[in-house]
């Protein structure tokens, strides 16, 4: 059984600050690279064919971090990053 996902309002911020979407967010955490994070928390990876502009530079990758703090019946998105190259 997967456990349902909830973004926090952290990360819902973050999100919209970075440019990840909430589907980009829930496939990094469904079929990406699982790594380490702070406090025993995980972080899922997973790098999007992009191929446009952010922040007024082309970027045909962007690679999408959530971390995940999990709790007995949930996962928490409790932030996420983005990085573009």
């Amino acid at each position: 059984m997967e456990k349902p996902v909830h973004f926090s309002r952290h990360a819902l911020q973050q999100m919209i600050e970075r440019g990840a979407t909430d589907d980009e967010v829930l496939e990094a955490i469904r079929s990406g690279e699982q790594v380490s994070a702070k406090r025993g928390r995980l972080g899922y990876r997973k790098n999007f064919q992009y191929e446009r502009l952010w922040g007024g530079r082309y970027y045909p990758i962007k690679q999408v971090l959530a971390i995940v703090a999990e709790e007995p019946q949930t996962l928490v998105v409790v932030t996420v990053y983005t990085f573009y190259f």
